[in-house]
Formats: C-alpha cells, structure tokens, sequence
C-alpha cells in the first residue's frame, strides 16, 4: 500500500528502542528521510545499517540529551541541518517517574521537563516552518489516562493532551495536524525493567488487559504511520488509545 510518505521528512525522538526504534524504520522504509534522535546513537547506527539491508532509506542519528538546558531548539537546529526541514515530528521521548505522595518540587519538575517541557519547545521550534510549507504532522505519545499509582509522568501526559488539542486548533487551517497515540504496556527496555519476569508481565496481562498480552512496538507504530500520512489528514486533536483494552473507564 503506498501511504503517500515517500520523499517526506521526520524527525523521531526516543529513537534508540521501543516504539521510537520501530518507528524510525517503519518511516524509512516507507520512503521517508528519517532523523532519529537519542542518547545512543550507537544503536541508531546500527539500526539505519539494517533498515539499509531491508531497502529503505538511511537513518541519521542525532545525539542529543533533552534534559540539558536549551536542547530541544538546539535538536530542531540540528535536524534542520540533516533534513533541509521537518515534516514529521514524532515526540516519542519520555519516561515513568512513580513518586511518593511526599515527592519533593524537584523530583516533579524533572518529570514534566522531559515528559511535557521538553516536548512542546520541540514542537514550538519546527511549527514555523511547518506552517510555511502549508502541511506538518506531530504525534505525541503519552500513556494511559488512568495510571495505578501517583505517577508525576501522568500529569505531564496529561498536560500534553489538553495543549495537544489547543495547538490543533491554532494550526489546522495550516495543514498540521496534531494528534496523541496512548500506548499501553508496549515491549521495550522500560517496560521490561518493571515487569522483570514472565510471571509479572502474565499476571498484569491476566487482571488488567482484555486482549490478553503485552502488545508490540510495530502495533503503536503502524497507527502512528498512518496519523503522519496525508490518508489521516481529517484526523487531528485525537487522543487514541493502542493498549490492549486497559483503559478502565469511558470517556
């Protein structure tokens, strides 16, 4: 199926496992010009090398650590730099931060930097240009609406939803759309770290997923690939859950 992607440009965050990694192949192995972004881009190499292999277009990797002071307008300079523009913004960076009830100012800051601060300079920095050209497409990835514990990073989520839909609004009749894919328990590194074992990730599956699994990061990113293609361009301001069935309550 041609998804009308080839000769697009996109710059991909969190690039070097999970949903980012499987992402950035998916896209160049559709035809478009990848920027993969991460703070192992010894990992990025290695998997443009094998995207290469498989018939798509080479991935270039940018090093970059989003917690530094100035990094997300310095990333968009950078990807600039490799891609003449940027069409596609996948803000695919981020991380869980549990906290106690008696977290300190610090502990919640450093979650809403990465996972809300961080994210919406980036997108703030490449929506000039987007708008110029007269089409852009940004897709935050967030996390479920319901979380089990007191999560600083849920907040953060939740804050990227609601400027989400405010920014679609501002910038439709540009042709940008702005939508967040919710991942469930997607495999990756992180969530591995917290389902250590088979047994936690069977019993989690067995209480809280009616599909029965932990899903695939190709499964979030085959859906985040059609919302970047001009098929979705009617779709913006979403908020879409690709979770298995967890989310507990109707909205």
């Amino acid at each position: 199926m041609d998804w009308g992607l080839r000769g697009r440009t996109a710059l991909v965050t969190g690039a070097s496992q999970g949903i980012g990694k499987a992402l950035a192949r998916l896209l160049a192995l559709q035809g478009v010009r990848v920027a993969a972004a991460a703070r192992r881009v010894d990992l990025v190499d290695k998997l443009s090398a094998d995207v290469v292999a498989e018939g798509g277009n080479e991935i270039s990797a940018i090093e970059v650590d989003l917690y530094r002071k100035g990094a997300a307008e310095a990333l968009a300079d950078r990807a600039r730099s490799v891609l003449n523009r940027v069409d596609i913004l996948m803000n695919v960076a981020g991380g869980s931060r549990t906290v106690p009830i008696d977290a300190s100012s610090d502990q919640w800051h450093e979650a809403m930097l990465l996972n809300f601060f961080r994210l919406r300079e980036l997108t703030h920095a490449l929506l000039p240009e987007m708008r110029e050209a007269g089409w852009g497409r940004v897709i935050n990835f967030t996390g479920t609406s319901e979380p089990l514990t007191l999560n600083a990073t849920s907040s953060a989520k939740a804050a990227v939803h609601v400027w989400s839909k405010s920014l679609s609004r501002e910038v439709a009749a540009d042709g940008i759309t702005v939508n967040c894919l919710q991942p469930g328990r997607i495999r990756s590194e992180q969530i591995s770290r917290i389902y250590a074992t088979p047994e936690s990730e069977a019993e989690f599956s067995k209480q809280y997923l009616p599909i029965g699994r932990f899903g695939e990061a190709d499964e979030i990113a085959w859906p985040a690939v059609f919302l970047a293609s001009p098929l979705a361009g009617y779709i913006t301001g979403a908020v879409i859950p690709v979770d298995g069935g967890l989310r507990f309550f109707a909205h």
